[in-house]
């Protein structure tokens, strides 16, 4: 890309996130990761904007943004998205951090038989189980709807914060699919220990997870967040 053009990336890049704070995080991810700054990624057009459904996808080291106009019905931000931070994630210098404490806040309010349903056997890994939409019955962890109103509250405080870095619009349309395919009540919450962790830490994945939303978070050892929020035809 010429500078006039990764300048243009730059623009629609901070036109995806919230606001400056969210525009932030995602320009560190690129700074810090890819090696080349800006000349180090990837921007895509798939289809014709003027004529039709299209997106725009930037790509880089950990990070796969969308934006679809709207193009791709009952799915949140035009597709599944990827983010992440070389930087281990319990680290405040990690730049997603903060999402990492969310959920800590709502584990350590939970009481030791929740933990019990909560805390998962295996490892949610990146793959498998993937990130495709799956039946209600399918999913493994501790429902939402079995959690106290201060609990539901964290709930809904981890989403915010989940949701905070990208577009309003983009986060009002994954909260509407979420409320279509059953709402915060139907979520799971479930944490897993990666085998090659040590005994001081009780997880490195964290997954919540309903019939039309995946929100799949790796900590260590560095970040890995994997996202699909559509509504599932299939199920």
């Amino acid at each position: 890309m010429d500078p006039n053009q990764r300048e243009l990336v730059q623009k629609i890049a901070r036109g995806i996130c919230a606001d400056d704070e969210g525009f932030s995080r995602i320009s560190t991810v690129v700074k810090h990761d890819t090696g080349g700054d800006w000349n180090g990624i990837g921007a895509n057009v798939f289809g014709d904007p003027d004529h039709g459904p299209f997106a725009w996808v930037l790509s880089a080291h950990h990070l796969t943004l969308r934006c679809d106009g709207d193009s791709e019905t009952d799915t949140a931000f035009g597709g599944p998205m990827y983010y992440g931070h070389i930087i281990d994630g319990r680290s405040p210098e990690n730049v997603f951090n903060f999402q990492t404490q969310s959920v800590r806040k709502l584990f350590d309010a939970l009481s030791d038989s929740q933990r019990n349903l909560a805390l998962v056997p295996g490892n949610s890994g990146e793959l498998a189980p993937s990130i495709q939409l799956r039946p209600e019955n399918k999913i493994p962890g501790l429902v939402a709807a079995d959690l106290s109103a201060d609990q539901h509250a964290l709930v809904k405080s981890v989403m915010r914060d989940l949701l905070s870095p990208f577009r309003h619009e983009d986060a009002e349309e994954a909260m509407r699919i979420l409320g279509r395919t059953g709402g915060l009540d139907h979520l799971r919450v479930a944490f897993y220990k990666d085998h090659r962790q040590k005994d001081d830490h009780e997880w490195a994945f964290w997954r919540i997870e309903g019939p039309g939303f995946v929100w799949n978070y790796r900590i260590l050892p560095h970040v890995h967040c994997y996202v699909n929020i559509g509504v599932n035809h299939n199920a």
